[in-house]
């Protein structure tokens, strides 16, 4: 985990050096954007990759040991490989194209499960002034991009021409749709007592205190939700292997699967930031604040999801939707009523 955040943290240092170069090299403004937007995204997407293969490698680890299982132990040293040889066989494999799909849909499905997610990483604030666009309205952009990714899960599933492809993806969109909701409001909390939709005012209202002291609840409504929006356990229904075989991505292989895999991890990566942004105080820590106690709050979180899904067994589908609408929406609401009279309170008194 310390090689992988020094190998972020090395990154945004080639960062700088070359943003640096580019400013000095290049006077025309609109050719320093084009060539900026070129290396953050290059960045971005090898970051993504190298990220993936380690979660899983994570991922591996922590259930066998939490299932009393060796886990990848032969492929590089302690299984550090095996990822990279499953990356490299998914590469070489054939994409095969099922007969009778749609196939425009088919081949577009994975590209938006994925695409939107890269969205994230465009105001996610890594540290003071490491940050590729500070929006006005950072907070609204993440959740607006991030969650068309259940649209190419419908698209998937109902080009597919697979009836378990099709109902594993009818259960996406029932199951983002509600949990949605829960997972708007819990943030609402924040932005109430932060008076801000920008990342970075997020975090530096937290210099003091972090919000998940303040909004313990919500954290914990936005950890739930997050899993289900994530299709991990307890949540996985849209892909439950007892059920539907593998749920939308049924007839999907190769490079194509890959990209829901990858797909998977990265979302699991970008809610665990945005909770350690919103809840986590971001880049504050006992010594100077940087990317490096970010990540440590990052990979935490993700520690708790992996612990979860290996300890949790899986809900059944009416039990999924009932915890959405009889339990998380509820206690939300609850929270932003509560969080707007404390604040009132607190400025008609002060």
């Amino acid at each position: 985990m310390f090689c992988h955040s020094n190998f972020v943290i090395c990154h945004y240092f080639v960062i700088c050096a070359l943003l640096f170069v580019i400013k000095t090299m290049l006077p025309d403004p609109i050719l320093q954007e084009a060539l900026r937007i070129i290396l953050y995204g290059t960045l971005v997407v090898l970051f993504i990759s190298v990220n993936a293969l380690f979660l899983v490698w994570m991922e591996r680890r922590v259930s066998a040991r939490i299932q009393l299982r060796r886990g990848p132990i032969h492929v590089g040293w302690q299984g550090l490989l095996q990822t990279a040889a499953d990356a490299i066989k998914l590469l070489s494999k054939e994409l095969v194209l099922p007969k009778d799909v749609d196939k425009f849909t088919y081949v577009l499905a994975p590209v938006l499960v994925f695409a939107p997610i890269l969205s994230a990483f465009i105001v996610l604030p890594l540290g003071p002034h490491m940050i590729i666009r500070d929006l006005n309205v950072g907070f609204l952009f993440v959740f607006s991009l991030t969650n068309i990714s259940f649209i190419g899960i419908f698209m998937a599933g109902w080009s597919s021409n697979n009836k378990y492809a099709l109902l594993g993806s009818m259960r996406a969109v029932a199951q983002n749709i509600s949990y949605e909701i829960p997972l708007l409001l819990s943030t609402m909390g924040v932005v109430i007592a932060a008076q801000s939709l920008k990342m970075s005012d997020l975090v530096s209202a937290q210099s003091k205190n972090w919000f998940i002291v303040t909004q313990p609840i919500a954290f914990l409504i936005f950890l739930c939700a997050s899993l289900a929006e994530a299709n991990r356990a307890p949540f996985d229904i849209p892909e439950a292997e007892s059920e539907l075989v593998a749920g939308f991505h049924t007839e999907y292989s190769g490079m194509r699967f890959a990209l829901f895999f990858l797909g998977e991890y990265t979302a699991i990566f970008v809610s665990s930031a945005i909770a350690a942004t919103l809840f986590r105080g971001g880049w504050h820590g006992p010594l100077p604040a940087g990317p490096l106690w970010l990540l440590l709050k990052i990979y935490a979180i993700v520690f708790v999801i992996m612990w979860i899904r290996w300890t949790f067994p899986r809900l059944r589908s009416d039990q999924l939707m009932n915890f959405a609408w009889k339990v998380l929406i509820p206690f939300a609401i609850v929270n932003v009523f509560v969080t707007a009279l404390v604040i009132t309170l607190q400025k008609f008194f002060a």
